[in-house]
């Protein structure tokens, strides 16, 4: 019994070492996830990607939101968050690129069309920036975001009869929207309209109490009311010092009447040492 035992092991070795000649078909033993459930969980990553990117970390949200696309590439809101976080990243082309391909999938979601605006701004392509705009707000016209950046450009283009109109529609939308208000004081400045622009200026600070506003109002009333333009400057300054800049609020779109007159103001003497301390905190 024991000699057939050793035989029958011996046997078996020996089959198992001799490599097969043929390959036979193997039933793999771990899941493969069906189309339906690759979408759904590229959808779910998406999500995760634009969380991220709400929480300022831009590096793991585009991380996240090619590993989506990756899983899907035809769904136009997975090529929206992807742009959106590329567009975080500063890679401007990418993401006239990933919007390109959203547009082919859905032409008339408008958000490809704000987004596309908002890089041509960065690359300084006023023309295509307002076009994008323009057609953005054909899709979705009571979008009040993409109405008061219509406004800014209209700014920038020291169009401001045009740029208050946007100002104006914007509010409407949304009566509390402190940065439309904001924008709408400069405009006023500009038309020497100094009493609405100091309305504007007030009724925004009401709202959120913000250096570039309170900044705006003391400028305005540096020749009315000396000793609050002065107490308005330097908490101006005090809550961003950035705004000691003549670039930086030229970046925050403000005309050349608000300029010189916010060159005037820095140098009245009761502000000499804000003004030194806020360009010190700058170099």
């Amino acid at each position: 019994m024991r000699i057939l035992l050793l035989t029958i092991y011996f046997l078996y070795l020996g089959n198992s070492l001799i490599p097969p000649r043929k390959a036979f078909g193997v039933v793999p033993f771990y899941y493969l996830p069906s189309n339906n459930n690759l979408k759904i969980g590229s959808l779910e990553i998406a999500k995760s990607a634009y969380q991220l990117l709400i929480y300022g970390q831009k590096e793991e949200s585009l991380r996240l939101a090619k590993l989506a696309i990756s899983l899907n590439n035809k769904d136009e809101n997975i090529w929206a968050i992807l742009a959106e976080a590329q567009i975080a990243n500063e890679l401007w082309e990418e993401a006239l690129s990933s919007i390109k391909n959203g547009k082919e999938i859905n032409p008339k979601m408008s958000e490809f069309y704000f987004a596309e605006s908002s890089i041509y701004l960065n690359l300084n392509n006023l023309k295509e920036a307002k076009l994008t705009l323009i057609e953005g707000l054909e899709l979705q016209p009571d979008n009040y975001n993409g109405i008061f950046q219509l406004g800014n450009i209209f700014l920038m283009e020291e169009n401001y009869k045009k740029a208050l109109i946007q100002f104006e529609s914007a509010i409407i939308l949304k009566p509390k929207f402190w940065q439309a208000i904001n924008n709408r004081g400069l405009v006023f400045f500009e038309l020497d309209k100094k009493l609405l622009a100091i309305s504007s200026f007030e009724e925004a600070i009401s709202i959120e109490e913000n250096a570039e506003t309170i900044l705006a109002l003391g400028v305005s009333l540096r020749t009315t009311n000396r000793s609050e333009a002065i107490l308005l400057a330097k908490q101006a300054l005090n809550l961003n010092p950035e705004y000691v800049s003549f670039d930086y609020r030229k970046e925050q779109l403000w005309g050349k009447k608000l300029q010189s007159a916010t060159e005037e103001l820095f140098l009245f003497e009761e502000l000499k040492e804000d003004v030194l301390s806020a360009k010190e905190y700058l170099n």
